[in-house]
């Protein structure tokens, strides 16, 4: 976004330290973009190993298996919580650069933090609870994911630093590397009949490894420290921040370990499935903007309108992708569990599946927003949307599952994703940002798209060359729509991001 700013003679000093600003923002604008386009390319290549793998893995393991792995993951999901109490997202949000202090109190704190979380999962071990609900299988792999924290805070802070500088393509690398690694060493072992157990070996050496890469790439002066004040400053921010997080584990991973507690393991199982197959195009998407938007977004704070412009930027690009992708799923998976054998197990979890896709649709709206008040400071409107979704999901969800059964779990997801609505009214209290131009085109290819897809339906269910054939109708439908309604406006915006 080239900036002109038009300035008179009577322009005072505070006007010069602002173009001073200004050129900073440009600087900015460059790193951001160039980094993003890095950025996604090679984390789509990240998660196309990791949809492959999932592919892979949903011939080899069963249900139930799926359930091991996703009731665990849930236990460790909640324990994240307590290894950082905001202190990374507080380090990358601050103004100005954190002192070497600064750094080396937090990776003290999240050292010590960590091994807390290694104790508390070895007192887990031994009650019993887990081995009685997922086998000795799932305690291993709730060992290893345990080890993988203090591995992990090893690399923060060298991550923190390239989140700062807007080195996003330094940053993707041990992320592909890592997922690389776990991908390998657990298609073999699934392969070789090793069983569930094979993520327990995935998740020790992936971390190992990841930690060595990302220390190759943005080494530091590692130490021990503890400033009373570095520590105050930094939870300031970092306890809101992390109290939202709370607030998300508690919706999220204590709703679904809650879920894989009561209900049995095959019905876990199609959820945990259903769940983490509908999260590719938010993680491809969504995931891949947020990383890079919220360091950037905490630089242009002091700059409301070139932030409302990358804000809608952000959205525009996120819907161009999303929608297709989850169109392509939600109107595939039925002829998927058909045409391959080895899929027919799944067809109980189809419904769940699309059900959770259409509520990832509002969360590409949704998320940008919430990341854009948390950059500008506004954590306390961002705590309170989490207490909203968080108390919906926790009333909605178990009405749902008595009437509905396993497949209430989605049915309550898509219904509290309408509420995403809020985070645009909050957002416009101090931004003007404009959504519905950014999105209007992309719903509409994606409303062809459908009607295409459905009419399609049944001779794409008949093989795998039918299937694929009705998927390049979708996509050259969605691709018509943006053609004819979306030129001009795609045309602009790229030459906007290259300008």
């Amino acid at each position: 976004m080239p900036i002109s700013p038009n300035l008179t003679s009577a322009d005072t000093t505070d006007d010069v330290e602002e173009i001073l600003s200004l050129s900073e923002v440009q600087s900015i604008k460059k790193r951001s973009v160039t980094g993003a386009i890095s950025y996604f390319m090679k984390t789509a290549l990240l998660q196309f190993f990791g949809l492959t793998t999932a592919f892979i893995l949903s011939a080899f393991f069963d249900p139930e298996d799926f359930g091991v792995y996703g009731y665990v993951t849930q236990i460790i999901g909640l324990l994240i919580f307590f290894s950082d109490v905001g202190l990374a997202a507080s380090l990358v949000q601050k103004k100005e650069e954190p002192s070497l202090k600064d750094y080396r109190t937090a990776f003290t704190v999240q050292q010590l933090l960590s091994w807390v979380i290694v104790a508390l999962v070895l007192i887990i071990s031994q009650t019993g609870m887990v081995q009685n609900k997922v086998g000795q299988d799932g305690v291993w792999i709730l060992l290893a994911l345990a080890i993988s924290f203090p591995l992990a805070s090893l690399k923060t802070i060298s991550s923190i630093k390239l989140e700062r500088e807007l080195k996003f393509s330094l940053l993707i690398v041990p992320q592909i590397v890592e997922q690389l690694v776990f991908d390998g060493i657990l298609i073999y072992l699934a392969w070789t009949g090793v069983g569930v157990v094979a993520y327990a070996w995935a998740v020790a050496v992936r971390s190992v490894i990841g930690t060595i890469v990302m220390w190759g790439i943005k080494p530091w002066k590692v130490g021990l420290r503890f400033s009373k004040q570095s520590l105050k400053n930094l939870l300031g921010f970092g306890v809101k921040f992390q109290l939202n997080d709370f607030l998300a584990r508690i919706k999220d991973q204590l709703y679904f370990l809650v879920l894989g507690q009561v209900l049995p393991l095959n019905q876990f199982g199609y959820i945990q499935w259903a769940k983490n197959w509908s999260m590719y195009p938010y993680n491809l998407t969504v995931q891949n903007v947020m990383a890079i938007t919220f360091p950037t977004f905490s630089r242009l704070q002091q700059h409301k309108k070139l932030l409302q412009k990358a804000l809608e930027k952000s959205i525009f690009f996120i819907s161009l992708l999303i929608f297709p992708i989850l169109g392509f799923m939600c109107l595939l998976i039925t002829p998927l569990t058909v045409v391959i054998e080895q899929y027919a197990k799944w067809q109980p979890a189809v419904l769940s599946f699309i059900l959770f896709a259409l509520s990832v649709g509002w969360a590409a709206i949704s998320t940008p927003m919430v990341n854009t008040l948390n950059a500008i400071g506004k954590i306390n409107k961002s705590l309170k949307l989490m207490v909203i979704w968080t108390s919906l999901t926790w009333i909605i969800t178990p009405i749902t599952l008595i009437i509905f059964g396993y497949e209430g779990v989605a049915i309550a997801a898509i219904i509290i994703s309408f509420t995403s609505a809020l985070s645009i009214v909050y957002v416009k209290k101090f931004i003007q940002v404009q959504v519905w131009p950014q999105v209007w085109r992309q719903l509409l290819g994606l409303i062809v798209m459908t009607v295409v897809g459905l009419l399609l339906m049944n001779f794409a269910s008949q093989s795998i060359s039918r299937m694929l054939f009705s998927a390049v109708a979708m996509g050259l439908s969605y691709l018509l729509i943006m053609v004819t309604v979306g030129h001009n406006k795609l045309v602009k915006e790229i030459k906007s991001l290259r300008s």
